[in-house]
């Protein structure tokens, strides 16, 4: 699965004004980590279909995003509803720990 790119320009509108959860995964093609889970995070993108939208966000591109999100590492799973930053995941994630990161963000209870 390709997960849809998301530039400075379009961050509001694809994240910000999004009608269902969003996860934003900030990345750099010279990132060793952000390349060793980007399956994992394409696999997540199939199996939580429906629920949220998985975005990605290619960081040297798009230094806004970057910016306004005060990303300090990379890889950076950045989770958001309606509008707002609910959660975030830095460093190399298991397929195990962000199903759970998600879990817990978007169980209406939690």
């Amino acid at each position: 699965m390709t997960i849809p790119a998301i530039t400075d320009a379009t961050f509001q509108a694809e994240v910000l004004e999004a009608a269902t959860p969003v996860l934003l995964k900030l990345w750099a093609p010279w990132c060793g980590p952000c390349r060793a889970m980007s399956p994992v995070v394409d696999e997540i993108a199939a199996e939580y279909a429906g629920e949220i939208a998985v975005r990605a966000v290619e960081v040297d591109g798009n230094p806004g995003i970057a910016e306004r999100l005060a990303m300090r590492s990379i890889p950076l799973l950045v989770l958001f509803r309606d509008g707002r930053e609910v959660g975030r995941a830095a460093g190399l994630q298991s397929k195990t720990r962000i199903c759970a990161f998600l879990d817990g963000h978007l169980d209406p209870a939690g």
